[in-house]
């Protein structure tokens, strides 16, 4: 403008004039209206009585939910529902399932009634033995007291505590809480770290070895008898996810007898126990139903044993050097030639609609990464079973890598293999991502389906940043522990669930589920609306500013370049408030289809992840018609305006108000009786503020037929040729959600 004027006297003056009056084409109330949308946005998901329990934690990104490409999934608590079920009990000869637990049942009643006489009958004669038998010949144990010295060394090796509740309707002080406590084994329950531990303790006990109380030192076992066995607990170690594995020392406090036990997972107790023809073999049988595996095993210790290694024990805990290493070095050397005493099975079932809900993110276009702690065969059974990996689809599970060399090979068999989904372990991902970064997440992001096991905290959310590096796609990650937190926070977009593991993982997301199948409907439903409301709100907003903005730059131009403004005082800020606000603002209610039928037609989706809904050319097309709106509503009160320049500013704010009422009426896809309330309410706003803005209009005549229909004249040219061309490319290229709804 001041280059046309001619930069004729102080034209830096006229420079920041224009600067101010041209300022209204930055769209400030942008911030606001999609502050509020989102707001609006939240509370809609929270109030869906479909998804039950969701809490929206942030504000300012419900819009990602509609345009994710990748979904990293964590297994445990997540498609599963953390409930564990023993299943199978396995001794090396013999093997026992949920059909069987009867006979475990009466082998440990019998040992348990045979290792009563046996005390019973050694009372009057002898003093109990102070040491454990080390030596001499090993007589072949009978079935029973192996199925006994597993079942008890389930029942002692673990972090269980039974609790008992008050009774009911009790009240008193505190020193009479012991009192009112009722002990019987209706009244307990387990409290553990890990559901596993619960089911084994709880599986104890349906087979006849109850744990009734435990402490800090010691720890009570009755058995089927009504005997009460006295344990005392002499160390403690609790399982770390780097040893994968716990022990406990307890003192038989009847016999004297020290005994070291342990269990862990296959991968690290394989390397303890004596030797053994079936352990592995038996662990794959287990993890190809689905079961998690626990091996478990024991060490009978002498007097002299304990002790050396509990003054070697304390001396590496005080040490101020290296205190870790040297304490993790004194047990490991009581981790030897251990006695394996049993493989243990433990069933995970999944989460009710967890496979419809895989198929419908699959056919929205989501490509889903399976993230999971969990042994490889144990990770690709679920897989299977809740069809993230079909059965009948072809699988590449990567071999176990070392080396570059192997990696390399490894990766030429893959690259040879067409619509298959791959399974890595978590060391093999770790030697190839070293060598070949770029070449396996290429690979992998072809892939129907990903599931990499063996996966530590640190390692999947490595896995998260990688995948936006590399595609520039969104990422969004769930899981329900405190393990997936890493993860969650690395996403894009992250989900927990509240589990059985906490709500660490639910606090430390954007938003927060209480099952897995929420998920489709607060992707499918929640963020492709709030995606699609907002990409319209948006442009919309932009548009409202750059008409009022075009009109002042006609002006300007028609009146030999003068910065003097068109629309002064109140009407400017009551363009942006009380005259369009409202119906603007009603845009965050529109859908083009309904809920019900977005779940049931996921492939809408898909169409998002394009960026199709707001993108530089349908900006570019909101510019036109702004620009296009702007100088017909200009041009038009200009030229029909006869005396007075108080007709041309009338007319033309008349025109540019209803103008853009009826493009909110255009860009609706869907009404809302809050949008034609919203439309009307404006309506009347303006028509009634018209009496006191004497300032701005000429009473006498706005409320003339001349003044009328020369609004209406403008006001049809600058928007039927819009529903006209509208029309036109509905009829020639229908959007897929049209198709539809017709």
């Amino acid at each position: 403008m001041v280059t046309l004027q001619g930069f004729v006297g102080p034209w830096y003056r006229n420079l920041f004039r224009f600067l101010l009056l041209f300022s209204y084409i930055i769209p400030i109330s942008l911030r606001v209206n999609l502050d509020m949308g989102k707001a609006a946005y939240g509370w809609m998901m929270m109030r869906d009585e479909n998804i039950p329990g969701t809490v929206v934690r942030t504000s300012t990104i419900p819009e990602e939910l509609g345009r994710l490409v990748y979904l990293l999934t964590d297994k445990t608590g997540t498609l599963t529902q953390n409930e564990m079920a023993f299943k199978r009990l396995h001794l090396g000869t013999v093997s026992y399932g949920s059909d069987t637990m009867d006979e475990i049942q009466s082998h440990v009643r019998s040992s348990c009634a045979q290792v009563h006489a046996q005390a019973s009958g050694d009372t009057g004669s002898s003093a109990p033995p102070r040491k454990a038998q080390s030596s001499g010949p090993k007589a072949r144990k009978s079935v029973s007291s192996r199925v006994h010295e597993a079942v008890k060394a389930l029942a002692l090796c673990h972090n269980v505590t039974p609790v008992y509740e008050s009774r009911a309707g009790t009240t008193g002080e505190t020193e009479y809480a012991e009192v009112d406590q009722d002990f019987s084994d209706e009244n307990r329950t387990y409290q553990a770290s890990s559901p596993d531990e619960v089911a084994l303790v709880q599986w104890t006990e349906s087979v006849g070895l109850t744990l009734v109380s435990r402490d800090l030192t010691s720890m009570q076992l009755r058995t089927p008898g009504g005997q009460i066995l006295a344990f005392c607990v002499l160390q403690m170690f609790p399982f770390t996810s780097e040893g994968k594995r716990m022990g406990i020392i307890v003192r038989d406090e009847a016999t004297g007898e020290i005994t070291f036990y342990m269990k862990g997972a296959d991968a690290v107790m394989s390397t303890i126990v004596q030797y053994n023809d079936w352990l592995e073999e038996e662990c794959g049988n287990m993890a190809r139903e689905g079961l998690r595996t626990l091996v478990v095993a024991k060490r009978a210790l002498t007097e002299e044993q304990y002790q050396d290694f509990e003054s070697r024990y304390m001396q590496a805990k005080l040490s101020v050097h290296d205190r870790a290493l040297k304490v993790a070095a004194v047990v490991e050397s009581l981790e030897r030639e251990m006695q394996l005493l049993c493989l243990t099975g433990v069933e995970d079932r999944l989460q009710a609609d967890v496979r419809p809900t895989l198929e419908m993110l699959r056919n929205a276009g989501i490509k889903i990464w399976m993230l999971t702690g969990d042994k490889l065969e144990t990770a690709t059974c679920i897989a299977k079973s809740s069809h993230l990996v079909s059965r009948t689809q072809d699988t590449h599970i990567f071999r176990p890598v070392a080396s570059r060399g192997e990696a390399h090979l490894e990766l030429n068999a893959f690259r040879r293999k067409h619509d298959c989904a791959l399974v890595i372990s978590g060391d093999s991902l770790e030697v190839c991502l070293r060598y070949y970064e770029h070449e396996l997440v290429e690979l992998a992001c072809q892939c129907p389906a990903v599931v990499c096991c063996r996966c530590s905290p640190t390692q999947k959310a490595h896995i998260v940043k990688l995948l936006q590096r590399h595609t520039r796609r969104r990422t969004c990650a769930i899981g329900d522990g405190g393990n997936d937190v890493s993860m969650i926070q690395a996403a894009d977009c992250g989900i927990g669930i509240e589990g059985k593991e906490g709500k660490a993982a639910s606090l430390a997301a954007d938003f927060s589920i209480t099952q897995f199948k929420h998920i489709g409907r607060l992707l499918v439903v929640h963020g492709r609306s709030s995606y699609k409301r907002s990409a319209a709100l948006g442009q919309f907003v932009m548009h409202r500013g750059l008409v009022i903005s075009t009109m002042q730059a006609v002006f300007s131009s028609v009146c030999y370049f003068a910065s003097v403004p068109l629309y002064q005082g109140f009407l400017m800020v009551g363009y942006a408030t009380i005259y369009t606000m409202f119906p603007v603002f009603s845009l965050v209610l529109d859908q083009d289809v309904k809920p019900d039928m977005a779940m049931l037609y996921p492939e809408l989706y898909k169409d998002l992840t394009k960026g199709r809904s707001l993108s530089f050319k349908t900006f570019l097309i909101w510019v036109l018609i702004s620009i296009y709106q702007g100088g017909v509503l200009m041009y038009g009160a200009l030229a029909l305006f006869e005396s007075e320049f108080v007709h041309v500013v009338a007319i033309s704010f008349t025109a540019l108000v209803l103008t853009e009422l009826l493009m909110v009426a255009l860009t609706v896809r869907t009404w809302h009786w809050l949008m034609a309330v919203a439309e009307l309410l404006s309506l009347g706003c303006y028509v009634a503020s018209l009496a006191f803005l004497n300032e701005y209009f000429d009473l006498a005549f706005i409320t003339t037929v001349t003044f009328v229909w020369k609004v209406s004249a403008i006001t049809v040219v600058s928007c039927l040729p819009l529903y006209v061309l509208k029309y036109l490319k509905r009829k020639l290229s229908p959007p897929s959600y049209s198709k539809l709804t017709s």
